[in-house]
């Protein structure tokens, strides 16, 4: 599932395995039969799909996981001029504009760009990142608890801050986390920047609790999914995404016949997300070949069922679980990248002073 926040200090060790991977002597030269992906810790794809990519281009694929999203951009950011890799994957539209305006990625069209959905599609002027992936972060519900106490679940943003749904709610960080961002930005699409902060002091009112990421959130706090009911989470309301009810189904044992969980399909942002040829990566061509290999159909749809989101690719086919239990949201809110940009620090800068204080 996506967008865990963890610590970083195992992959900042990790970082010093796979550089040294890559290099041979003191010349800066690099081994062109690697190529190292960086990425945020839900990255994931089949073996035999990626084996599959490594005969046919001839390179090895080094993987780097590094925390949740944004922190894997900012310490991309802040390792520019000397890159970690070669390819970043996982920078989303909430951060695009930070990566851009650093100078992260150098241009490059991907083969197979011409098949991106076009409603994915930006900076097509420059061509510095390819759209791989799309999601919609929604609050998610407990099915089980809603039934047991005869209560409808939230539809919309504006029931979250109900009196029927005080102490119900647990969401991620927006300062530290990609989906609590998100949700963040999807409170000021639906209210305005001038009427967002009045719709979070209503939900603070009403008992919304804030922890550092998705893992936290989800997989402790709320009392629809496996590990949350393990956990003796009680919380049964969850900021996560419209695909999560597919990952409970496909990852129990035994299946039940429905998802325990359900969406509240007033709640949704949509996000996508981008891969990108760092600036100043060793092996260009290998990144090349990667993110090629990111669009190609076989990539695009093996990737529901192993990061949990949709593919962007045209045509591309998405498993039953998904057309079953994880739809996309029909109308989520959204914002353009420009207004990301121009708002976003303020707004966590605000909603931090509001919220945390």
């Amino acid at each position: 599932m996506h967008h865990k926040t963890l610590v970083a200090v195992a992959a900042g060790l990790g970082l010093v395995a796979l550089s040294a991977c890559g290099s041979s002597g003191g010349s800066g030269a690099t081994d062109s039969k690697t190529v190292t992906l960086v990425s945020h810790d839900s990255w994931a794809v089949s073996k035999s799909v990626l084996k599959d990519f490594e005969k046919s281009s001839g390179y090895q694929v080094k993987v780097l996981k590094d925390g949740d999203a944004g922190q894997a951009v900012n310490k991309a950011v802040l390792t520019k001029d000397n890159p970690q890799g070669d390819v970043f994957f996982g920078v989303d539209n909430t951060l695009l504009s930070r990566a851009l305006d650093n100078g992260l990625f150098q241009p490059y069209r991907a083969k197979d760009s011409g098949r991106i959905l076009p409603e994915h599609r930006v900076d097509q002027a420059k061509h510095r990142v390819t759209p791989v992936d799309y999601g919609d972060i929604c609050v998610n519900y407990d099915k089980a608890y809603f039934s047991k106490h005869k209560l409808a679940p939230p539809a919309s943003f504006d029931d979250l801050a109900k009196p029927a749904y005080k102490n119900l709610l647990v969401t991620e960080n927006a300062a530290t986390s990609s989906p609590g961002l998100g949700f963040l930005l999807g409170t000021a699409a639906k209210y305005g920047g001038g009427g967002w902060q009045g719709y979070w002091k209503k939900l603070k009112a009403n008992g919304v609790k804030v922890v550092d990421g998705w893992e936290q959130a989800y997989n402790e706090e709320f009392s629809g999914s496996a590990g949350g009911r393990k956990a003796g989470g009680d919380r049964p309301l969850v900021v996560s995404y419209a695909s999560s009810p597919p990952a409970e189904v496909v990852f129990a044992d035994p299946k039940p016949a429905t998802a325990p969980t359900g969406v509240s399909y007033g709640t949704c942002f949509r996000q996508t997300e981008y891969a990108g040829l760092l600036s100043n990566a060793k092996n260009p061509a290998g990144g090349k070949a990667l993110i090629d290999f990111l669009l190609t159909e076989r990539f695009q749809q093996d990737m529901p069922l192993n990061m949990f989101v949709y593919p962007v690719r045209e045509g591309a086919q998405v498993p039953p679980e998904f057309v079953k239990y994880g739809k996309p949201a029909a109308d989520p809110e959204t914002l353009a990248p420009g207004k990301i940009a121009a708002d976003r620090d303020q707004w966590v800068k605000s909603w931090t002073s509001l919220v945390l204080k």
